[in-house]
């Protein structure tokens, strides 16, 4: 058996229209397995051979059980979970207002909720399944002008070592990825912002990231996407509960 092989099994990618989560959807797919993807970017159902890619709010529940519902009439079962939607909000912490939080938490934390409720029981089902979520290396450290995304985060880490417990002996196994700076469209609007806020260019600030990173570089997408691959994989049977960093040595704990 080829162990990064995943033919034969079923992965749900939230947030997957770009930036991270496409990257995952991309590499997951070229690995074998059976690709659903969701996001409220995409406009309309977009198919090829083993690939789904449909509407959806992750912040509206309904939506979200419609979500793994179809992954599961279309190719049988759910193998793989990877909770990527996420977004961010710019403010100092005493200015952080009431749409911000609900924004944060309805989509980096509820979203996660909601697609872990659905999925779960086809797991169980089939005493099977791998749940692996994108946090942050923001669930482990603070970073100014990030509060509410700091926070949102680390609540990711909580709920997911939860989980770890609870569905351990179903062979579900639950795992969090903590990526560095990854060069996304998120990730430049908030060089742009955090500049704007800070007196510095968005180059500035992107100069300030690189200097931050042992390894010199911030990370690709395909970065991130190498690490789930992994977890989705049988090289990661043992292993469940633990928040992977994927940050160049910013983060060591």
């Amino acid at each position: 058996m080829i162990l990064l092989d995943l033919q034969g099994q079923t992965a749900v990618v939230t947030g997957a229209h770009q930036g991270i989560g496409r990257a995952i959807a991309e590499l997951l797919y070229r690995a074998g397995a059976s690709v659903v993807i969701g996001d409220i970017a995409i406009i309309e159902p977009e198919q090829r051979e083993r690939w789904l890619a449909l509407p959806c709010d992750m912040a509206q529940r309904l939506q979200v059980n419609t979500l793994i519902a179809r992954a599961q009439q279309q190719f049988g079962r759910v193998d793989i979970l990877v909770n990527s939607c996420g977004v961010s909000v710019m403010s100092p912490v005493d200015k952080l207002d009431d749409e911000g939080w609900q924004r944060l938490l309805d989509i980096n934390l509820k979203a996660v909720g909601y697609a872990c409720e659905a999925a779960i029981p086809l797991m169980r089902a089939q005493r099977y399944g791998r749940i692996i979520t994108i946090a942050s290396q923001a669930g482990k450290n603070g970073y100014r002008l990030m509060g509410q995304y700091v926070a949102s985060k680390h609540a990711v880490l909580g709920l997911s070592k939860v989980m770890a417990i609870e569905l351990a002996r179903d062979n579900i196994l639950v795992n969090a990825v903590c990526p560095g700076i990854v060069e996304t469209a998120m990730k430049w609007r908030e060089r742009e912002q955090g500049g704007a806020l800070r007196g510095m260019t968005a180059e500035e600030i992107y100069a300030e990231d690189c200097s931050q990173v042992l390894l010199g570089r911030t990370a690709q997408p395909e970065d991130v996407a190498n690490v789930v691959l992994f977890l989705a994989s049988p090289l990661a049977s043992y292993m469940t509960g633990q928040a992977i960093n994927v940050t160049g040595g910013m983060t060591m704990h």
